[in-house]
């Protein structure tokens, strides 16, 4: 008979996330899927084309069914759009379970900030005796701390408590790496057989190189390091910024950082940047499609990867690690714990402690300094620990045995 998967995320097709392709290879493996998540407006706060506080509510997404409750936007990106976003739409969910068909042998949240996105999830499968597990991308409350400065002692301890609750109340938790493993152990009591360690996938298409003759155009002559993804404080891009100033002022002289995405800390970095009078050695080139996003991997001479200095964060491994080693190119991370392991066991690349701008800018200039068969042999390093760690067919497989109580 035909497994049933009730997956609970706020964030979720057209927004850019990898629980889209999660939900079309749960479909592919002929799972039926039905999602519930939020109205699309990440990360700007502002409605996707076609959509409005009015809908649609539901659709069809590569075969699985999509039933949308309603949020409030995270319009401008302040702590008070965001604190509304955050609550509104596990309330809104919660309204809207009565939707759902129901008849599921699993429940999936894919976990990102908030913590509370799983409120819906544990509030159905408690009802109706379904097993929940919950993918820990975001550790809360610390993850908060590094996006939003929360310093009244009352609202720590009740973030605190809320989130400690939330994870408790989860039947199976999966971490992306063994030191968030060791935590979320420890703090709600279960065992490592209850707490699995699954790290990130990343889809195919980004080890398949995408050739733009305008974009090679636009940037050559340039030794160009591409960031991808969200800018948000935890990314530490405005001490990026200063640390390729660093590294041109010793002689990167082409030196260009490409800057591909969005995100709340965006206008701050462009005005970091105007003030710098840096305009010719950082671009900003707005977000593009997942897909379109090896086009930049492909031009690149190096991937930059940086996160904040905050412990939390120490505790995962991003995302977009795997898919920068899956494009074959040298990966220059600024990070610590987990990541920082991953990278220095690839050798596919440079890496230094978090917001280091010393060591960062002379991770640069050592890699500016380096002939093209040196930075090839790294990038070859990197898909290597690609190919042996990161692939989605293995990865998926887990994740959906994990789920269904298959392992």
């Amino acid at each position: 008979m035909q497994k049933r998967i009730l997956v609970v995320t706020q964030h979720f097709w057209p927004e850019n996330f990898r629980i889209n392709d999660i939900v079309e290879g749960f479909v592919q493996d002929g799972l039926s899927v039905d999602v519930l998540c939020g109205l699309p407006n990440y990360p700007k706060g502002e409605w996707f084309d076609g959509y409005s506080a009015d809908g649609p509510f539901e659709e069809t997404y590569k075969g699985a069914r999509v039933f949308r409750a309603r949020e409030i936007p995270r319009k401008g990106n302040t702590g008070k759009t965001i604190f509304l976003n955050y609550v509104s739409w596990p309330l809104y969910a919660a309204r809207a379970l009565h939707r759902l068909p129901g008849g599921y042998d699993a429940v999936f949240c894919f976990n990102t900030s908030p913590v509370l996105m799983c409120w819906p999830a544990i509030k159905y499968a408690k009802k109706h005796h379904v097993p929940f597990t919950n993918y820990v991308l975001d550790l809360w409350p610390e993850n908060l701390y590094s996006v939003l400065p929360v310093r009244n002692r009352f609202l720590r301890w009740v973030a605190q408590t809320v989130s400690d609750s939330l994870y408790k109340r989860c039947d199976r938790l999966i971490a992306m790496s063994e030191p968030l493993q060791q935590r979320l152990c420890a703090r709600t009591g279960k065992s490592t057989a209850e707490v699995a360690v699954i790290p990130q996938y990343c889809e195919d298409f980004y080890a398949v190189p995408l050739q733009d003759s305008a974009l090679a155009e636009r940037f050559a002559g340039r030794f160009t390091v591409v960031f991808t993804g969200t800018f948000t404080p935890a990314q530490s891009l405005d001490m990026v910024i200063q640390a390729v100033l660093d590294a041109r002022a010793a002689g990167a002289d082409t030196l260009h950082l490409l800057l591909v995405g969005d995100g709340m800390s965006r206008e701050a970095l462009q005005k970091q940047v105007a003030e710098l009078l840096a305009e010719d050695a950082v671009t900003f080139y707005g977000s593009v499609p997942a897909t379109e996003v090896p086009k930049f991997t492909s031009l690149a001479d190096a991937l930059l990867i940086s996160l904040s200095d905050s412990p939390d964060l120490g505790l995962t491994v991003p995302g977009k690690l795997a898919s920068y080693m899956a494009a074959a190119k040298p990966v220059l991370a600024s990070m610590n714990g987990a990541g920082y392991a991953a990278v220095q066991e690839s050798g596919g690349g440079l890496v230094s402690p978090a917001c280091d701008r010393k060591a960062l800018a002379d991770n640069m200039l050592a890699l500016y300094r380096m002939t093209d068969t040196e930075r090839a042999a790294l990038g070859q390093k990197a898909y290597a620990y690609y190919a042996a760690h990161y692939r989605r067919a293995e990865l998926l497989q887990r994740l959906e045995a994990f789920t269904l109580g298959r392992s």
